[in-house]
């Protein structure tokens, strides 16, 4: 355990980056909502645009900030289950 704790310290562990999780399903709606941006971006004045992209990047803090959440709440419940699993 002590070498992922440490791996997880350094850096070198980062799930929502590990390429494995990411279904067909989910390579092909990423190729979806590029798309649909591309065409949506051309279609859009410059003042458009940025608004769009602020939207954009309040979207994508907003998920990071869920998928931490998420994440840090799978991890304990995760370890609840653990304990409870060693208790019995």
């Amino acid at each position: 355990m002590k070498k992922m704790i440490d791996e997880l310290w350094y850096g070198n562990v980062s799930p929502q980056d590990d390429a494995r999780n990411n279904t067909e399903e989910m390579k092909e709606l990423m190729g979806y909502i590029a798309r649909h941006q591309e065409e949506l971006m051309a279609t859009l004045t410059d003042e458009q645009k940025a608004i769009f992209e602020k939207f954009d990047d309040c979207w994508s803090e907003y998920s990071s900030k869920a998928e931490k959440a998420i994440f840090s709440y799978a991890f304990k419940f995760g370890a609840r289950l653990m304990l409870e699993a060693l208790r019995d």
